[in-house]
């Protein structure tokens, strides 16, 4: 197993990416990292473990920078990480910078698998019951109704693949439940998830229903996703700034919240996104992880895992395969 990590990207580069990849490599002695970076970077870091070697990339793409300066860059660390993928010198690549760099990098040069039309990222969501797949959160913007059938099949599959779900049931995010609620393309995807192979569709559901998590795969296009997925994350940091605020504002306070501690460290666990760490981009011909820009090295560790169960069960090979016989 053998992961490429780009150092250069996300906020908090190189030392969160450094830090998760060398903790996944203490764990995972039989594992192969390789760190992509500046050679500047790569030397400070010291003596690195066996398991883990360099790669110089010169070039970086900062997180606001244009995806049409990426063919210019083609000595930066997402370009040749994802290149080490697809030359075979690496089984995946994690990342945590610009997205849509990232998903330029890996259409380009992995390739999109046999009929996949768009491929899509596909992440974990903590609910009230339970972890669930919310697919896409931010691939594509636009999608049509054939399109957001295959993103439901391809969630199906991580779902039954990377969560252990034996028969996930799939729903429409839309702004009703009724089969008629929706914009046009959500009402002609609801009539064609109805009857489509291989799927346990259960209609719509609304943005309430996310965190109540009523379901084991939500589809939704890329830009009603990645809204509903920043708007949770910032509602969760909210919510636990405001309680720290109002925990610890006198003495009293501060007495009855170090009774109540034990809980709210399990309630911030289960929230935290750090602890589901990156998200696939499903529907290539490789293997590219997806993670947040304020990846902390905890976070960076957990995507690590979630490449190494992309690759031990197959899944971009699972996803072809389903496609291919529809």
């Amino acid at each position: 197993m053998r992961i490429a990590v780009d150092i250069m990207g996300g906020d908090h580069a190189p030392q969160a990416l450094i830090e998760g990849a060398l903790s996944a490599a203490k764990k995972h002695s039989g594992w192969q990292f390789i760190l992509v970076g500046q050679e500047a970077v790569i030397t400070a870091i010291g003596e690195l473990p066996a398991n883990v070697s360099t790669h110089y990339a010169e070039e970086t793409v900062a997180m606001d920078e244009s995806v049409k300066n990426l063919l210019k860059k083609r000595n930066s660390s997402i370009w040749v990480a994802t290149k080490m993928v697809k030359d075979g010198e690496a089984d995946a690549i994690i990342s945590a910078g610009s997205t849509g760099v990232q998903m330029a990098a890996a259409v380009l040069l992995l390739g999109k698998a046999d009929k996949v039309l768009y491929p899509a990222i596909a992440t974990v969501l903590p609910t009230g019951a339970g972890p669930k797949v919310f697919i896409d959160v931010g691939a594509n913007v636009d999608s049509t109704a054939e399109v957001l059938c295959q993103f439901a099949l391809m969630g199906d599959i991580y779902a039954k693949t990377l969560l252990n779900i034996e028969n996930p049931v799939t729903v429409l995010l839309s702004n009703g439940t009724e089969e008629h609620k929706g914009n046009k393309v959500t009402i002609e995807a609801h009539e064609k998830l109805k009857d489509y192979p291989g799927l346990v569709f259960d209609g719509n559901r609304e943005g309430r229903d996310i965190v109540r998590g009523n379901f084991d795969v939500m589809v939704s296009d890329g830009f009603a996703g990645n809204i509903a997925i920043k708007t949770i994350e910032g509602t969760g940091e909210f919510i636990f700034s405001l309680m720290k605020e109002k925990l610890l504002a006198n003495p009293i306070r501060k007495i009855g919240t170090l009774l109540i501690k034990p809980a709210l460290k399990e309630l911030n666990k289960t929230l935290d996104y750090h602890e589901y760490g990156g998200a696939p981009l499903v529907g290539l011909s490789g293997i590219s992880i997806v993670c947040h820009g304020s990846s902390n090295a905890r976070a960076i560790e957990s995507a690590i895992e979630i490449a190494a169960k992309c690759i031990e069960t197959g899944f971009n090979e699972k996803i072809a395969e389903t496609l291919a016989n529809i």
